[in-house]
């Protein structure tokens, strides 16, 4: 029998007509690098059009443009004119920032945090032991507990003990309160590299996984630049760098304001930055120092830090720059916090904010 190869002409698949969904995800995409700016977004899309042929003979940009008006995802600006997003298209901003970074996640229960600690808690877990004075009936296994009963005694004369009876453990459940500190100072956009989009993308993803996964937690969102402020979960696709420096003691401190007003025990800060703190306010004078790391500056930073942890609030910190004097900076920082840091391309920053969020949301005694 011969052994061979037989060839035949190849044939590439045909490439599926161009629809509403896929040119949508690619518009969320661009709406979000232009902060929320419609019109330059599509005007993107038809320079991708004209060089790439991302529409078809029979589904054009009108078309597309028609169909995000009739499905809610644009709509007249009522004061200025031309077109805007709605809050339809803020929402599947969110998930799809939540699909990219974390993966298609399964919603759980409302405010399940699980704790390294066992006992009489909210949820069963797949654990057994034996049973304790003060264990409930409920968590009393009643199909192990008599089969150990028929292991130990027999079935002639059937009895059960105290010593046969097992329990399901539980679980204690926890709510987490966590600020996240967005760097929007200029040297976010700086050398032509954008570091807010990828640092947006992963703000809306941490926004929907807790609102998804997390509900009864609290989620508040600050911006830092020359000052710092507090923003809505809503407008995250709009934020823009402006011409600032890094005033991280400003973001600190509003950090700590608002979750000293949460009542739960866990809180927690993570920060995203890309530069070193340059900036204080001193009464209504700004203290700017752009050049190395001002030792005065440094020390209010560091301060706030030990702060801090004395009132049991981790900072970890993703730092968007690898720069040796930069990474010294984060090392003592984090030191006198006991926090955690990460130095991260934008391409893993979301996996590293996704699971430290899940670590820090422990409950430690």
């Amino acid at each position: 029998m011969a052994i061979g190869y037989r060839f035949a002409e190849y044939v590439p698949p045909q490439e599926e007509e161009p629809n509403f969904e896929s040119l949508l995800k690619i518009f969320l995409q661009l709406v979000t690098m232009t902060s929320g700016d419609v019109s330059e977004a599509l005007s993107w899309m038809n320079s991708l059009d004209k060089q790439y042929n991302i529409t078809g003979e029979n589904y054009g940009m009108g078309d597309f443009i028609d169909d995000l008006k009739k499905n809610g995802y644009l709509q007249e600006n009522p004061t200025e004119g031309g077109l805007q997003i709605t809050a339809k298209s803020e929402q599947n901003i969110r998930r799809s920032a939540l699909e990219e970074i974390f993966g298609k996640l399964k919603k759980g229960g409302k405010g399940s945090h699980a704790t390294p600690h066992t006992g009489v808690g909210d949820e069963a877990s797949t654990d057994r032991r034996e049973y304790r004075f003060g264990d409930s009936l409920e968590q009393i296994s009643m199909t192990d507990s008599i089969r150990n009963a028929q292991v130990n005694h027999g079935l002639g004369e059937f009895r059960m003990t105290e010593q046969d009876l097992e329990v399901t453990e539980t679980e204690h459940k926890t709510q987490a309160a966590t600020v996240l500190m967005i760097d929007i100072s200029h040297s976010m956009i700086l050398y032509g590299e954008d570091r807010i989009t990828p640092a947006k993308k992963v703000a809306m993803a941490l926004a929907e996984l807790v609102k998804q996964k997390y509900p009864k937690d609290s989620l508040d969102v600050i911006v830092f630049g020359n000052d710092a402020w507090q923003i809505e979960i809503k407008d995250l696709p709009y934020l823009q760098v402006g011409p600032y420096h890094t005033n991280t003691v400003a973001g600190l401190e509003l950090a700590m304001d608002i979750l000293r007003k949460r009542k739960t025990p866990n809180k927690q800060i993570f920060m995203i930055t890309d530069g070193k703190p340059t900036c204080l306010k001193e009464g209504l004078r700004y203290y700017k120092n752009s050049f190395g790391l001002d030792r005065k500056v440094v020390n209010k930073t560091l301060n706030l830090a030990a702060q801090c942890r004395r009132i049991k609030i981790p900072i970890t910190t993703f730092m968007i720059a690898t720069d040796p004097y930069l990474q010294e900076f984060v090392e003592e920082f984090t030191k006198v916090n006991n926090g955690q840091a990460y130095y991260s391309g934008l391409q893993g920053l979301g996996h590293l904010v996704f699971r430290d969020y899940r670590q820090n949301r422990r409950k430690m005694f």
